[in-house]
């Protein structure tokens, strides 16, 4: 499932982001990369451990888990730190698939990635190319979006970041491991979980049909989740 979740960051709270990232050192983003995305991966990060990158990475995690479309969608259990990327010109990350499994140093455990997101931190105006190419059960589909806001869709989908032609294209990225392993699963659920609020909003929470399909939410869950 492909989703657009706009507003994860306000206004301020980009512009803080940016601010803190313009002072930090910049590396080369393949230190991050498995062996078959390092071949195909052109852009620069913010290392891992620079306490700027622990700072931020802290306020993306608040922010999404403000999010209630974010939570409804990925079900998360565990997620990897946030890292930070950008994208001069010439710079692009070619067709790859993320890597099964991250390690988390800090935790010492290794998270199953399920859901990939992209938090995008700069203004689609300021720059040409960077278009985030993803694969869907859909079709290819171009992802541009404002700063602030984020796309989710399955790790296991083939994707790029088409080169930068003009400007620079600053961005979040981090790897959700949801409850539900399954992606039809996770869409089935997050489908009926905007449907029940959707009607929630039309006839009240204690409708005899709202509980009655809430029910069947939470017994799916039940049934489906993996913790």
């Amino acid at each position: 499932m492909l989703l657009r979740i706009p507003g994860v960051l306000t206004a301020e709270e980009v512009a803080h982001v940016v601010s803190v990232l313009s002072a930090t050192e910049w590396v080369d983003g393949r230190i991050t990369a498995g062996q078959q995305a390092a071949r195909a991966k052109h852009n620069l990060q913010v290392p891992e451990a620079a306490p700027e990158a622990r700072q931020l990475a802290d306020l993306v995690l608040r922010a999404m888990g403000r999010n209630a479309l974010f939570n409804s969608a990925a079900l998360p259990l565990r997620l990897v730190p946030p890292l930070f990327n950008r994208y001069d010109a010439g710079m692009r990350f070619d067709d790859h698939v993320d890597s099964a499994l991250r390690f988390v140093a800090n935790a010492s455990m290794r998270i199953r990635t399920d859901v990939s997101t992209t938090l995008f931190l700069t203004d689609p105006e300021t720059y040409d190319g960077g278009e985030l190419v993803i694969q869907d059960t859909f079709g290819t589909q171009e992802i541009k979006l404002a700063a602030g806001d984020a796309v989710i869709y399955p790790s296991t989908s083939l994707h790029r970041v088409k080169e930068i032609t003009r400007g620079s294209r600053w961005a979040s990225f981090f790897w959700t491991q949801s409850l539900i392993r399954s992606d039809d699963q996770r869409r089935l659920l997050f489908e009926l979980d905007s449907n029940i609020q959707q009607l929630s909003s039309e006839i009240g929470q204690s409708h005899p049909t709202v509980v009655s399909l809430t029910a069947n939410y939470h017994n799916l869950l039940r049934m489906w989740a993996e913790i």
